[in-house]
């Protein structure tokens, strides 16, 4: 059987016939991949006695039919790059002569190689490419500097949380022949809301800590690795290992970092000496540890500048420990403050009285304006600094109880790319999520650089937002829905009842359910079941698979009411 080398991974063939297949194997072959479709010539035998053949000895198949007299298409090329990624190297292709076999290799290898290289591939094998020869040097890589090869996807998502497993669920609902790849290098995945229950011992940790591979949507190719760096003027990202991966469309679900350094003393003595944060899988058992223990003295709990995620969490963990002292008679026998560097309690003035009513209700000393910064552990000491009217002065705290949220900023590998904006998040129009200067590259959770609010619940609104935009993108189409900013923030304010704060964008009230049976703006019992019972629930079963319930994607420029 006549092959001719491309690279030391890849060959091209005419037809092949089942003869052939033990010739193949003898020569090194591990994958067969056919490019020819059934019936285009009466003595050709059909792929899938082809395919047998191959398997009975051993060998790889798949099939990429490309019709004779065409160029290959995008999702061809795609489907091309991400087999010869994934299956046994070196391939062999074949069409009815190995030209189409050719073409489509040499288009799978733009962006990864210069065009110079390429054609120097298909010279030495004998084939002609010319035809393609605009469209390979129009983005070819500009440079042959040597770098690992990786697979190539319709749509890459950086991120295996909340935010990029929601979107790669929306995805493959509308189309589950999308080549999807998901960049995460955690085996573990979390479901972060329920941590401030485990603190206030409503919850255990088990209940919110799943395997990252049982939450993986099984279409997709998942990368175990934490990207590094990111290039989008070639539609590129390069991996920890080095494996640059490249995309027609890019969604960036990095998260937020939480900098625990960024307090100095704090790292060393968290989850001992009475320090502990609902923000950790690992410390929130301890903050419960702690209200069950405390008696009497001081408590206090901090909230950093923004942004950070979920803002109200931090004085859940407030609520929670006090209704808890309250139910066993001693929250009069501890003193409790809650210190935020915000200049209020909440940035959504209709929820304000109802919280303030909680605030004054546990004897909370609240202070506005007030940053953690240092903590003394073994000492039981924590320093702020507070804003006295024009000026700044430090105070030092004594505490027996102390729960940190610690400050926030965008990931390292975001703030120091060209995917940022000023603020260090990813610089995205705030109704299509989609990129101000990259129009194949989307955002979507805690890294997108805009005032919605940073909690699961505005993930579950902005997937099929993100997904029906990314789609019209890849049919090159403008986008086609908008997310208004809907977040949702249900501030336990006691066990058994809570506020559940909804807005959108310029803090407007975006309430779910009718008024009449669940007024946000008072602490109810049905919004402490929805968090307890139905929230979980909607994350496991409902957003990570894509399941949209409530959450249709509204049309792009519709009339928007008031």
């Amino acid at each position: 059987m006549p092959t001719r080398h491309l690279t030391d991974s890849y060959a091209v063939s005419p037809q092949i016939a089942v003869q052939d297949i033990a010739d193949l194997k003898a020569e090194g072959f591990r994958t067969i991949l056919c490019f020819r479709p059934d019936g285009e010539a009466p003595d050709q035998p059909d792929m899938k006695v082809i395919e047998a053949a191959a398997k009975e000895a051993g060998l790889a198949f798949a099939a990429i039919p490309v019709k004779a007299g065409t160029v290959p298409t995008d999702a061809q090329v795609a489907q091309t790059r991400e087999v010869l990624a994934t299956l046994p190297a070196p391939v062999v292709g074949y069409c009815r002569s190995g030209t189409r076999a050719a073409q489509i290799w040499a288009l799978a290898e733009v962006g990864k190689r210069p065009a110079s290289e390429i054609f120097a591939a298909t010279d030495r094998a004998g084939v002609d490419v010319s035809i393609l020869r605009a469209r390979i040097e129009s983005v070819a890589a500009p440079s042959a500097a040597p770098r690992k090869g990786g697979a190539h996807f319709q749509v890459l998502i950086i991120g295996g949380g909340a935010g990029g497993l929601s979107a790669a669920g929306s995805l493959l609902k509308r189309n589950r022949h999308l080549s999807v790849g998901v960049v995460e290098p955690s085996n573990e995945h979390f479901y972060q809301p329920g941590w401030t229950l485990v603190g206030g011992g409503v919850f255990q940790a088990a209940q919110t800590r799943r395997k990252e591979a049982d939450v993986m949507p099984k279409d997709v190719v998942w990368m175990r690795q934490a990207a590094k760096l990111f290039r989008p003027e070639v539609r590129e990202v390069v991996l920890g290992d080095g494996t640059v991966v490249s995309y027609d469309a890019l969604i960036v679900a990095t998260g937020i970092t939480l900098n625990w350094n960024a307090i100095p003393g704090l790292v060393e003595t968290l989850g001992k000496n009475g320090v502990t944060s609902n923000y950790r899988f690992d410390l929130a058992p301890y903050t419960w540890q702690l209200v069950q223990q405390l008696k009497g003295g001081t408590a206090i709990f901090t909230q950093p500048p923004m942004p950070i995620k979920c803002a109200g969490a931090p004085q859940k963990a407030v609520y929670l420990s006090c209704d808890a002292w309250k139910r066993r008679g001693v929250l009069d026998s501890i003193s409790v403050e809650f210190d935020t560097a915000t200049p209020g309690l909440f940035g959504v003035k209709e929820f304000v009285p109802p919280l303030m009513e909680y605030i004054k209700r546990y004897h909370v000393g609240f202070h506005t304006g007030s940053k953690l910064v240092a903590v003394d552990g073994p000492n039981r000491t924590a320093t702020f600094e507070r804003k006295v009217g024009d000026s700044v002065e430090q105070v030092e705290r004594t505490f027996d109880m102390l729960h940190v949220v610690p400050p926030q900023s965008a990931p390292q590998v975001i703030r120091e790319s060209t995917l940022a904006g000023s603020d260090g998040f990813v610089e995205v129009n705030p109704a299509t999520l989609q990129h101000v200067r990259f129009p194949d590259v989307f955002a979507i959770g805690d890294v997108i650089g805009t005032s919605s609010a940073k909690t699961a619940a505005a993930v579950r609104v902005q997937a099929p937002v993100v997904a029906t935009n990314v789609l019209a993108f890849l049919k090159h189409q403008a986008p086609v829905s908008e997310y208004e900013g809907y977040g949702a923030c249900p501030l336990t304010v006691e066990n058994g009842r809570i506020v559940l704060a909804e807005f959108r964008y310029g803090g407007k009230l975006a309430p779910t359910m009718p008024k009449w049976l669940l007024n946000g703006q008072k602490p109810t019992r049905l919004a402490w079941w929805l968090k307890k019972y139905v929230m979980p629930l909607m994350y496991w079963d409902g957003m990570l698979k894509g399941r949209e319930l409530m959450v249709a994607p509204k049309p792009l420029n519709a009339k928007k009411d008031g």
